[in-house]
């Protein structure tokens, strides 16, 4: 099944397009990422699908292979980043959990101590 329309007023849509700017840090065939505007840790990079899907489980729904795929380049992110004493990979599904853009995305936060800290 293809991936549903890309909405027009999509921020990271228009990110992957090369539409917007950012500073992207990594990007291959599925994923792209790029460093959040709003950083909540030294290091917060946002790591994306290409494909538009509105949340986590929606795109593991329909493309179980893009969730690894960002999983692997959050990993690659946080190596290239020198987030050696370790980082967190995180997935805010739904506005409730705090999802502000609804376009699949992984956060990878990391450079400081996580510990008794949520995302």
């Amino acid at each position: 099944m293809p991936a549903p329309a890309r909405p027009d007023d999509c921020i990271f849509c228009k990110i992957i397009e090369g539409d917007l700017p950012a500073d992207i840090v990594h990007a291959d065939e599925i994923t792209v990422a790029f460093r959040d505007l709003n950083p909540q840790a030294p290091t917060h990079v946002l790591v994306v699908p290409r494909s538009h899907y509105a949340n986590a489980a929606e795109l593991a729904r329909h493309e179980p292979t893009s969730v690894a795929a960002l999983v692997s380049a959050g990993s690659a992110v946080a190596a290239a980043e020198g987030l050696d004493d370790g980082y967190r990979l995180v997935f805010n599904t739904g506005a409730g959990a705090g999802q502000t853009v609804f376009h699949a995305h992984l956060h990878v936060l990391g450079g400081r101590s996580l510990q008794g800290h949520m995302a």
